[in-house]
């Protein structure tokens, strides 16, 4: 059985850091990408950054690209999102998803497995 679940949400001020880790079990994800979502209150489900098999190649979404790093370790199935400079407007449930494919997908369509996702509140 695939799981994948996440740690490290939290409260934070405005300007502060978070990282989010996701640990994977149940599937070889050294052969798939892994990517991080997030979903405000009354929003839909958005992409946030994504990182392919072997960590070569990574995508972010326009909002947190040069604030946010997405890693991975292999050896340990755990993907990290390092959040820097944190905005309120960062303020949601934040989802860790494997790909159905080896590459750094930014569609969510590409994603097969989910985590329980994690809240992280950025107060201002």
């Amino acid at each position: 059985q695939v799981q994948l679940v996440e740690s490290g949400g939290g409260l934070v001020q405005a300007g502060g850091s978070l990282r989010l880790s996701c640990v994977a079990s149940g599937r070889t994800f050294s052969s798939y990408a892994m990517g991080w979502f997030r979903q405000a209150p009354g929003k839909e489900r958005e992409f946030q950054a994504a990182i392919n098999w072997s960590g070569t190649n990574t995508n972010y979404a326009d909002s947190v690209k040069g604030r946010f790093a997405i890693s991975r370790d292999i050896a340990e199935n755990t993907v990290y999102l390092q959040m820097n400079s944190l905005k309120p407007e960062d303020t949601a449930v934040y989802y860790c998803a494997g790909a159905r494919g080896p590459s750094a997908t930014t569609d969510i369509l590409g994603y097969d497995y989910w985590g329980q996702g994690t809240q992280v509140t950025v107060s201002s």
